[in-house]
């Protein structure tokens, strides 16, 4: 260990939380079905996507018969805000809690969204039921869409290293699901109705504190962006809401330019497990093709998928909670792609005797 890795920040808790409203995949299929068939004449040939995704569950801030109606930028915002919320609260507090620490205690909080627009953002939301203190820095961080949960992490280790001693807890909360339309129907809207669910995740860092030892160390991250490719993932800002982007399949992307922006942000490293952001069933399976995997490797990947669906930024760190929960040591590096369109990978170290 050199003394720069020891000086890394130690990860000292990862807590995941969803909103109450289980929907089921079948559900949304026939759903979907009903409201859309009748306006999108394509519908019927992309239906296959719902059951093809790897998804059986997923969860929403809003329930189901929410999304027969229209809604604007009033509703989805209250929406946005009221679940992101209670999100962001309960994240956090069993963060917090498994770290032994209150929430007066935290000096720093990065909170990472991209699926809504709040002004004051939610940290500042949740302040009086968390009880953050008055002095508490705030550092909002908006637009990384799913690479939001590993450029965030890095972020916050960065800010750790930066501030020893103290006390950085990073969120990243989404409401994927409150974008739905009904007036704006394209093949990336049918595709993102297959595959968005709704979630948050919290990360509770330090750095500079002898007693956080045996905890895993988060390394310094880093970041590609290929240009020219800003047309393949975002959002359009329209009058009753945010437009999805998928203008270019991801998958065979990721298969063709992953491994040497990887080559070129970790040459030399060895990697005893990648922690993707599995944004669908294709992107997972090109992940393991790019990166020399055997088939089934991504097998975290996999069942976070299943269970609660592509909740954008979050779901990496949802992987992140699981892998560690298996007992994975080692040189792990997460991973996730996102808008810019951007590769986001951070090293993420745990000692075989933690």
């Amino acid at each position: 260990m050199t003394p720069l890795d020891d000086n890394r920040p130690r990860l000292l808790s990862i807590a995941t939380a969803t909103p109450p409203n289980l929907l089921h995949q079948q559900d949304i299929l026939t759903e979907s079905r009903a409201l859309l068939q009748s306006r999108f004449a394509q519908f019927d040939r992309l239906a296959p996507a719902f059951l093809n995704a790897g998804i059986d569950t997923r969860h929403s801030v809003v329930p189901l018969g929410w999304f027969r109606e229209t809604h604007g930028w009033v509703d989805r915002t209250q929406a946005y805000a009221d679940g992101a919320t209670r999100l962001f609260c309960d994240a956090a507090g069993q963060a917090l809690e498994q770290a032994g620490l209150r929430a007066d205690q935290v000096d720093v909080i990065v909170t990472v969204s991209s699926t809504g627009i709040v002004t004051p953002t939610l940290e500042a939301l949740s302040a009086k039921q968390m009880g953050f203190r008055p002095d508490v820095v705030r550092v909002p961080v908006f637009g990384l869409g799913c690479a939001g949960g590993v450029s965030g992490l890095a972020i916050a280790a960065d800010l750790a290293v930066a501030r020893p001693a103290a006390v950085v807890l990073m969120v990243a909360v989404e409401t994927c699901t409150v974008l739905f339309r009904l007036d704006r129907l394209a093949k990336a809207d049918i595709i993102a109705t297959a595959l968005f669910g709704d979630g948050a995740a919290a990360v509770v860092l330090r750095a500079g504190v002898a007693a956080d030892g045996p905890r895993p160390r988060i390394g310094q991250g880093r970041q590609h962006m290929w240009p020219d490719t800003l047309g393949i993932m975002g959002w359009t800002v329209e009058e009753t809401g945010l437009g999805v982007i998928f203008d270019r399949s991801i998958p065979a992307f990721a298969e063709a330019e992953l491994r040497s922006a990887m080559n070129g942000l970790l040459p030399d490293d060895p990697v005893d497990r990648y922690v993707c952001h599995p944004g669908g069933a294709k992107v997972i399976t090109a992940l393991e093709t790019t990166l020399s995997l055997p088939d089934g490797s991504l097998d975290a990947e996999r069942q976070v998928l299943a269970r609660n669906g592509n909740m954008s930024a979050p779901t990496v760190l949802f992987v992140l909670d699981q892998v560690l929960r298996d007992g994975a040591t080692g040189s792990l590096v997460a991973l996730a792609l996102g808008p810019g369109f951007t590769l986001s990978v951070l090293p993420i170290t745990v000692d075989t005797h933690d």
